[in-house]
């Protein structure tokens, strides 16, 4: 995974001798060698552009395959993910509505800086509350009445943040928020990197605790009763965790599908159903793959293309072969479960 971070320093439309992004990395993270032969320019390049989009790529891969993870053991769904249960759509609303009023009425203050990760926050979390509720609707909640609940709270959120971003008062706007809502790492920084890095990190060491609750979740909510696991207690703060990890996610990164859907299927072929191994590959793989995705995206033409764009072109074939392999398993019928 660093090595793959590594390489990403120097790739991308402008190309940087490998020899020349080593002596920038080491003397930027350790003081080590002397870099004033090299234009600032390039150093910019590398340490303030390169350098924390593959960061950053890295973090956002981990966290949507992390969440991926969680959400399809929670409600025994394999096609479950942040975007079908309707939280990202929900963070995107939110994270919509304050990008679009910080540029218009209040730029500059409150809405402009933190505003978008706590309306974002909100979005997804109105959003969840949404989706449980439309979900006990008449009777208890079932792992197909969420899915199909989160797809209907996912269509209303989509709707409005379209409607909002056809309702923005200059091209300029529009077209910000239409490449942010295709998913864009362009925007990183190191203080971008560090807030979702320590998010994730509170998050992960979070779920490694449940490892146990995950496995017995995706034997059926019958099991995991009689185990002695509370269901809707556990779900109500998975629900919470994940959105705040979603919610930091889509804010800086907009939209970015499929990751979360596709990435713990390719983790399962290779390891099995079991959240002890599961988990820990699904969160390499899922930085690995958005790290290589940010490389095509930033280099495949002259203008950036929308990573969400590179992850859906990627991640549709993937899923399609995944769903017509007859051999394909999802729930705890897999001899590794122990």
């Amino acid at each position: 995974m660093f090595t793959v971070l590594f390489f990403t320093t120097f790739i991308g439309a402008v190309s940087v001798p490998f020899d020349t992004v080593v002596r920038i990395v080491l003397n930027k993270l350790l003081g080590i060698g002397d870099i004033s032969d090299i234009r600032p320019a390039t150093v910019a390049i590398v340490w303030q552009l390169y350098a924390p989009r593959g960061m950053l790529g890295l973090i956002v891969g981990a966290g949507l395959a992390l969440v991926g993870v969680v959400m399809q053991a929670m409600v025994q769904n394999p096609l479950a993910d942040p975007y079908i249960l309707g939280i990202s759509s929900g963070a995107s609303l939110g994270a919509t509505f304050a990008i679009l009023m910080g540029s218009t009425v209040i730029a500059g203050t409150f809405m402009s800086g933190a505003g978008v990760e706590i309306f974002a926050f909100i979005g997804a979390i109105v959003a969840s509350v949404a989706v449980f509720a439309l979900s006990s609707v008449g009777g208890r909640i079932t792992s197909t009445k969420l899915v199909l609940s989160g797809c209907i709270i996912s269509a209303i959120c989509g709707a409005f943040s379209s409607l909002i971003v056809y309702l923005a008062p200059n091209a300029t706007a529009m077209r910000s928020l239409t490449f942010w809502s295709m998913g864009s790492l362009s925007t990183s920084g190191f203080n971008t990197v560090t807030l979702c890095a320590a998010v994730l990190v509170v998050a992960i060491i979070f779920f490694l605790t449940q490892l146990r609750n995950l496995n017995a979740m995706m034997l059926g909510d019958s099991t995991a009763t009689t185990l002695g696991i509370n269901l809707a207690t556990l779900r109500k703060v998975y629900i919470v965790i994940t959105s705040i990890l979603i919610a930091v996610l889509v804010s800086n990164c907009g939209i970015i599908g499929f990751v979360g859907l596709i990435i713990p299927h390719i983790s399962r072929a290779l390891v099995g159903t079991n959240h002890w191994k599961l988990m820990p590959i699904s969160i390499l793989l899922g930085a690995i793959f958005m790290m290589v995705a940010d490389v095509f995206a930033r280099s495949f033409t002259t203008s950036e293309i929308p990573i969400g764009i590179i992850t859906s072109i990627c991640g549709a074939p993937v899923f399609a072969y995944i769903m017509i392999r007859k051999s394909y398993g999802f729930g705890g019928g897999d001899s590794r479960w122990t």
